[in-house]
């Protein structure tokens, strides 16, 4: 496959293990004491188990999957509120497949669908967007989920919906921004982190230079990474030449997609529709300062928490995890999948208990898929 099997050479993986293999000597890590890189993408998490990175790396490098799946963090009271505006008369849902199976505290997306909702599962919010079109007596609720990756496009639905006076669509804003839970992560006195794999799609809106403080106020380096085995273990290679040196910055291995600066048509579009909330709720993290984005006022008419009186508008509720679920341990890179009790056990990709083992980057589908380990023993 031109473009892909370049970064996919076997003989250039074993000229990059052999380099982390010396360099991981040269600091002098070991399996007892190994140096700890976070892949704060999902999408990493997977590729590192897909291509087998884990086994393949020196045993004196840890990778700790942070909470860089947009699903996975999504609080259950979130789903719950999906679900109430689902089961609202003349409501049709729409949302991307991955939110379809995640657990609420009384069912899934996907249960409400079998009990009669309208939910339809869209590729992007321009699919619900033309569903307002054809259905103009019914009100259409794009569920907006996700990262820095998928707010341009919300955004851009928000200001056509705005132009053409489509008063029957709105967004239930759930976009959360990644640099704030990163913070918390740092500030936590309980992780231990010497480096990280920085995100690639997000990055490529948003540019390298938000990482800075990661560097600057916290002494850790971080390589912004693409997506295929050579640009993680280039990646990897990169943390580790920093930590040997001493040195801490931002470096951006996925220079042929990521700008220095971001994309300023998205970064616009960002700008116009969305600022920032005081604080929002993480599965795993709790609430973090400035971490989500809310519509401004002059786009409240397509809010749908204003629009339907919902979500943090309305006063967010907090709802405890499911007992014996351990998502939040996992996300924040407290605990490896297999650790849970109930990995492979009670929470499977066919019954998921929690959010890591249904979505597509989830650090237990991960685990699940690619075989990273048996499942958890049954306890005695």
């Amino acid at each position: 496959m031109k473009y892909a099997e370049e970064f996919r050479d076997p003989k250039a993986a074993k000229a990059l293990l052999a380099r982390i293999q010396d360099v991981v000597t040269e600091i002098g890590a070991t399996k007892d004491k190994p140096v700890h890189i976070m892949e704060v993408c999902g999408g990493h998490t997977h590729a590192i188990f897909r291509y087998g990175l884990d086994k393949l790396t020196p045993e004196g490098l840890e990778f700790i999957h942070g909470p860089g799946c947009p699903v996975c963090v999504l609080p259950m009271s979130r789903v719950d509120e999906c679900v109430e505006l689902a089961e609202q008369e003349g409501v049709i849902f729409c949302t991307f497949g991955d939110a379809m199976r995640v657990p609420g505290t009384r069912k899934s997306l996907m249960q409400a669908k079998a009990d009669g909702c309208d939910i339809r599962m869209v590729y992007s919010p321009l699919d619900a967007l033309e569903l307002a079109r054809r259905n103009p007596d019914r009100q259409v609720v794009f569920f907006g989920l996700g990262f820095e990756t998928t707010t341009p496009s919300t955004a851009l639905s928000i200001q056509q919906a705005a132009r053409e006076g489509l008063e029957n669509f709105s967004v239930f804003c759930n976009h959360i921004v990644v640099p704030p839970p990163i913070k918390a992560l740092l500030d936590d006195p309980h992780m231990v982190l010497d480096g990280f794999v920085g995100p690639g799609h997000v990055s490529m809106v948003i540019g390298i230079h938000p990482y800075d403080f990661i560097a600057q106020d916290y002494g850790k380096p971080i390589v912004v990474a693409g997506f295929e085995p050579l640009d993680l273990l280039q990646s990897v290679l990169m943390v580790l030449e920093q930590i040997r040196d001493g040195r801490a910055e931002v470096e951006n291995q996925y220079a042929r997609i990521v700008p220095e600066h971001g994309n300023p048509v998205s970064l616009a579009a960002i700008e116009d529709v969305y600022e920032m909330r005081p604080s929002f709720e993480w599965r795993g993290l709790g609430e973090i300062d400035s971490s989500g984005l809310r519509i401004r006022e002059k786009y409240a008419a397509y809010d749908a928490e204003a629009k339907f009186g919902i979500g943090y508008g309305a006063g967010a509720r907090v709802v405890k995890e499911p007992e014996g679920c351990a998502c939040g341990a996992v996300m924040t890179g407290r605990m490896k999948p297999v650790q849970c009790p109930q990995f492979g056990l009670g929470c499977t990709p066919e019954m998921p208990l929690g959010a890591l083992m249904v979505s597509s980057e989830g650090a237990c589908a991960a685990y699940y898929q690619y075989g990273g380990a048996r499942a958890a023993e049954p306890a005695e």
